[in-house]
């Protein structure tokens, strides 16, 4: 059987690419830098590996016999100079693939037309260049915008059109490009590698149709049900565009910069080699969002915290698919036990831990106005399991001491998610982490988020550094009851 091996496993496509190729009989390991995040995606049938591609010497048992690897990294998340880092972790991934023996490299790239000045398109068609320079054969698939669940490009555009009624956009909305459909593009991966006489080539893959970035963008507003009014304006360049596209869309913010710096060109794709080899019905703009409105819906019940999954959407296909993220971490002279002892017995009588009448100021607010506000308690003092209520809000997944995740339940223009995550430190130490998202519904969502940004910094980071204090104060005790296994469980 065919070993696979999915490079940059939990990365958008990687995180996708994984399950459709276990579908399809392929025997797959995928690797990434974190292996406890691989372990959260609940791929049971899929061998886990943690390896770095800047780290070479991590590499080798990631390669260790596999026929195919695809190589689906990219720096564009570290910000200024990621192309340098891209043709770094190239050279690397292709040296050790050569070492490895491995037969294929199958690599994504993008559509790049010949005047492209932008470091994101650059350096995808430079990293294809490089990989290329290695022993290994290379198949490299290049594609535009992807249509799909969490795709950086239409998740802007989602954003954008669940925020903005009216935009005064800049003249790249006029640029045309072919979207793909997720699974057109996944199916494609699978397939154009199987052949050997595509070993050493480029294909250009794409949907049927060529469309502006207004064009989709109105598409979209109709299928979603929002008014949208587009007014193109000649003064936004797209590095004017990139500035301000951080307070509208969740996506993270390198990765929308490096998008929209892309976005000043036409790209086509020629695309007649890969239908032959690979013959598939191709979904148009319309079908490729229905798809995927329809895979967030057969997804809605998700079985572990997933950030985009629907269910922490309050079921809401408009709320934003990337959530803003406040985020505060402290020590803890404490071993995880005594960590989880606090983190797992807050609310209800016991309190927030920290300015708990600023809590319960917005569980009153909450109540006025007709929500569950004032529903105080909780089923145990010190005791949970998944589904439980702690005054409104539920426990939506918990790992005894590692993390628990509560789904917020009062009123608001959109769905919040408070996470707390632990990680020993060895030496009776843990670090507590703090975690509140937010996906914003609509531009009433967005100003309610910028609204409490301030008081929310201020609570995450007094909440994570009072759980460490208590939980030192307790650890003693907690210490002498370890043998009998995680606290209230």
């Amino acid at each position: 059987m065919v070993r696979a091996l999915v490079f940059g496993a939990t990365g958008y496509i990687g995180t996708n690419l994984v399950p459709y190729l276990v579908a399809r009989g392929v025997n797959v390991r995928a690797s990434a830098r974190n292996i406890e995040v691989l372990a959260d995606r609940g791929w049971e049938a899929v061998e886990l590996v943690a390896a770095d591609v800047l780290k070479p010497e991590t590499l080798p048992a990631a390669l260790e016999g596999v026929d195919i690897a695809y190589y689906l990294v990219h720096s564009m998340a570290a910000g200024r100079n990621f192309g340098r880092l891209d043709l770094e972790a190239a050279d690397n991934f292709a040296g050790a693939a050569a070492s490895a023996g491995v037969g294929r490299i199958v690599y994504l790239g993008g559509l790049v037309p010949e005047t492209a000045s932008s470091e994101h398109l650059v350096s995808r068609r430079d990293t294809g260049e490089r990989l290329r320079q290695g022993k290994v054969p290379v198949t490299e698939v290049r594609a535009g915008i992807i249509v799909g669940p969490g795709s950086a490009a239409f998740e802007v555009m989602r954003d954008l059109v669940s925020y903005l009624p009216v935009m005064v956009t800049p003249r790249w909305v006029r640029s045309k490009a072919p979207p793909i459909a997720l699974p057109n593009l996944l199916e494609y991966l699978y397939r154009l590698p199987q052949g050997p006489e595509t070993a050493g080539r480029i294909f250009e893959v794409g949907g049927p149709e060529m469309l502006t970035y207004g064009e989709m963008m109105r598409e979209l507003a109709r299928i979603l049900g929002k008014p949208l009014v587009i007014i193109p304006v000649p003064l936004l360049t797209p590095g004017l565009s990139a500035k301000w596209l951080r307070l509208v869309t969740s996506v993270p913010t390198n990765i929308a910069r490096a998008l929209i710096e892309g976005l000043a060109h036409d790209i086509t794709a020629d695309d007649r080699e890969a239908r032959a080899l690979a013959a598939q019905q191709l979904l148009d703009f319309r079908g490729a969002v229905e798809a995927t409105l329809e895979a967030e819906r057969n997804n809605a019940v998700a079985s572990r915290w997933t950030e985009g999954a629907l269910m922490f959407r309050d079921y809401r296909p408009d709320f934003a698919f990337y959530a803003k993220r406040i985020s505060a971490t402290a020590e803890a002279e404490a071993p995880a036990a005594a960590v989880w002892d606090q983190v797992s017995s807050i609310g209800g009588q016991n309190g927030y831990y920290y300015l708990n009448w600023l809590w319960r100021t917005r569980e009153a607010l909450d109540w006025l106005i007709g929500g569950p506000g004032l529903r105080h308690g909780r089923r145990h003092p010190s005791e949970l399991r998944v589904g439980d209520m702690i005054d409104s809000w539920r426990v939506v997944a918990m790992e005894p001491q590692r993390r628990l995740t509560l789904r917020f339940g009062m009123r608001a223009p959109g769905a919040g998610v408070l996470e707390f995550a632990l990680q020993p430190l060895g030496q009776g130490r843990t670090q507590v982490n703090a975690t509140t998202y937010w996906h914003p519904a609509g531009v009433w969502g967005l100003l309610y988020w910028y609204a409490l940004a301030p008081a929310h910094e201020l609570v995450m980071k007094g909440l994570a550094r009072r759980i460490a204090e208590r939980a030192a104060s307790a650890s003693p005790q907690v210490t002498a009851e370890a043998g009998r296994g995680p606290v209230g469980h």
